[in-house]
């Protein structure tokens, strides 16, 4: 090996040259400790300063990644894209809406909860059933669903946010609500649920059999704001 190689390459540890035996034959195996370190720096310096690896193309051509094309959105319904004076109010009344929200936001979090409020853990399903619909309440539904001969009797107890409720109200403000928290930048994850959101409503959009303006409208803002708001430009609506 150069001596210039060396200096770009130091040793670990110093090693001198070694005192050997007259007979010493580096090509068989090495028997005390000192015939090993002079094998290592034979080998060492037989080694080129450039490699250069030989790479047969015909064996990477059927290992190659293969590149899926994912389609943006659905285009809109004739007569229903939004024109683009539509969207940009869209998104400066949902800038308005999360500047809101932030400054609330900011706000509590400087705030002092009372001693007797104790937050459940995220993982903590049922601390957070008690801590939502309190400690009665909860103990009446848990010993009534314990029983499958009695019906609940929620005129009585009341109606948990039960997901068979929360799907009959209106989803849209529900997912308008969501986007609204959702921080920037985005997490992959969340990158990709809004974008799988953006093309679903668009198929929704496309589906629509009575073209009820009001529906459509609610598809094309979810869409609106995914795209432009959240800088997911190849699914926006042509502006009509």
């Amino acid at each position: 090996m150069e001596p210039g190689v060396e200096e770009l390459m130091p040793r670990l540890l110093p090693v001198d040259d070694c005192d050997l035996a007259e007979d010493f034959d580096p090509t068989v195996p090495p028997r005390t400790p000192q015939e090993y370190l002079k094998r290592v720096q034979i080998e060492a310096a037989r080694c080129p300063d450039v490699v250069v690896a030989q790479i047969d193309p015909k064996k990477l051509r059927k290992k190659q990644t293969v590149n899926i094309a994912i389609s943006g959105c659905q285009p809109a319904p004739e007569g229903y894209s939004p024109t683009l004076k539509w969207q940009q109010q869209q998104v400066a009344n949902f800038s308005t809406v999360r500047q809101s929200l932030n400054k609330h936001r900011s706000h509590w979090r400087s705030q002092h909860l009372d001693s007797n409020v104790t937050m459940p853990k995220s993982e903590d399903e049922e601390g957070w059933k008690k801590f939502c619909l309190g400690e009665r309440i909860y103990s009446e539904i848990d010993a009534l669903s314990d029983n499958e001969n009695l019906g609940i009797d929620y005129i009585k107890v009341g109606f948990p946010p039960l997901l068979s409720i929360v799907s009959r109200m209106n989803q849209g403000r529900w997912l308008y609500a969501l986007l609204a928290c959702l921080e920037k930048p985005l997490l992959p994850e969340a990158h990709s649920l809004i974008r799988q959101l953006a093309r679903r409503c668009s198929e929704v959009r496309v589906l629509e059999e009575n073209k009820n303006e009001e529906q459509i409208s609610a598809l094309n803002l979810i869409i609106c704001l995914v795209s432009r708001y959240f800088d997911q430009r190849d699914l926006a609506d042509e502006p009509s």
